[in-house]
């Protein structure tokens, strides 16, 4: 363990740890996976964001009672290791959780070069290595600035979505779909297609498990963790429902299914700078990503060298800046080598397998501390059901991945 002069700083409060998970979880999902859901749900499609978002709580509050027990980097491991007292589980947990990190964030940041390229006609290339090095720095600058930072991108990301349920439901041409259409009868073959979209509405909720490995930079974690948590989730909720349904009003079903920018549809009629302007908010978007997914898979792999499963390098803080400032370095030139050498997409298609696979592990964790008794000090609770569930949902979504 690294002296308590070399800790990270507690900095982060409800607002600020809201964003940040407001701000990996609301991003390139939403503004690409309408049109995807739409496909396989049809009108139905903002049932089947309400129907993800029910099975997500589950794990979310599992997250919730175990980052107020385990308040540290790294949380998953953490967990993992409690749980199962297991040091190499714990590891492999750690580091497929940076792992899913790393390659997220080497796709957004190859999606936001492709953005900036139209604008500036640069090369691709560089972009990338522009934006990832920009977003180190950034990362590197310490934690209040750098989330701070993601924090203001985050209401900008925001505000998007908002513009774009603001434009749908009052100005756009209303091509669509009426609101009483949405509301599914309660018997018939439309559930099939909406269990199927929901699967992939899911991966749009995934990123609030990311809180947890900020944990030891969060003061008093003990009522900060859960209100952030479950106030990331209900906020993501209600913008993706309002979204798909903003969406929905305002662009014919057959045209918005086959689109993969199904969000700039709505301003399809719209003034050139009000499409111009939502695009840059795109790009704001994909740039907040890589600056997220930096700053979580640094804190991993710093929480588990400081708990000795990886080289102790990897757990210096810098005393100027209270960053885990080795740990990021070695991030940023990971997001750099994935990005440029690595074919991406390949490799996205399994994060969110590899993000199942530590949902399952963690809600087994859970269950395994619950029934050995309450630990001694004082957190958070849920009742044992919740992590049940959490298992048996996540099994059922990690099989559907392989049919």
């Amino acid at each position: 363990m690294t002296p308590e002069n070399n800790k990270l700083r507690r900095a982060l409060n409800v607002p600020l740890l809201t964003l940040y998970g407001l701000g990996v979880t609301v991003g390139a999902g939403i503004y690409v996976l309408v049109g995807a859901t739409a496909a396989e749900a049809g009108i139905y499609a903002p049932v089947s964001f309400v129907v993800a978002a029910i099975v997500v709580a589950f794990t979310a509050f599992s997250y919730a009672e175990l980052s107020t027990r385990y308040p540290v980097s790294a949380g998953e491991a953490a967990y993992v290791e409690a749980g199962f007292s297991s040091g190499k589980l714990a590891t492999l947990v750690g580091l497929a959780v940076a792992l899913s990190g790393l390659v997220s964030a080497a796709a957004v940041s190859l999606g936001a070069a492709s953005y900036l390229h139209v604008l500036t006609g640069a090369p691709t290339s560089i972009l990338t290595v522009a934006v990832v090095c920009m977003m180190g720095l950034i990362a590197l600058w310490g934690i209040t600035q750098s989330v701070t930072v993601a924090a203001v991108i985050t209401v900008i990301e925001v505000s998007g979505l908002v513009f774009v349920m603001v434009w749908g439901f009052g100005f756009a041409d209303p091509s669509g779909i009426g609101l009483a259409e949405i509301v599914p009868p309660l018997t018939g073959a439309h559930w099939a297609g909406i269990g199927t979209a929901s699967l992939l509405a899911f991966f749009a909720f995934v990123g609030f498990e990311d809180m947890a490995n900020v944990a030891e930079e969060v003061k008093d974690p003990l009522h900060t963790m859960p209100r952030a948590i479950v106030g990331t989730l209900i906020l993501a909720t209600i913008l993706y429902i309002g979204t798909t349904t903003a969406v929905l009003v305002a662009v014919p079903l057959v045209t918005l299914s086959n689109s993969a920018a199904p969000l700039s549809m709505v301003f399809s009629d719209a003034p050139v700078t009000i499409q111009q302007g939502f695009g840059i908010i795109a790009i704001v978007a994909t740039v907040n990503g890589v600056l997220i997914q930096m700053i979580m898979a640094s804190r991993v792999l710093y929480g588990l060298a400081d708990r000795g499963h990886l080289p102790r390098q990897l757990g210096h803080v810098s005393p100027k800046t209270k960053t885990p400032d080795v740990a990021t370095l070695a991030v940023v030139v990971a997001i750099l080598l994935l990005a440029l050498t690595f074919p991406i997409d390949a490799l996205a298609e399994r994060t969110s397998q590899i993000v199942l696979f530590v949902f399952v592990l963690v809600n087994t964790a859970l269950i395994r501390i619950k029934l050995r008794g309450a630990a001694s000090e004082k957190h958070f609770h849920v009742p044992l059901i919740v992590p049940v569930l959490g298992v048996a949902t996540s099994v059922l979504l990690f099989a559907t991945a392989f049919l």
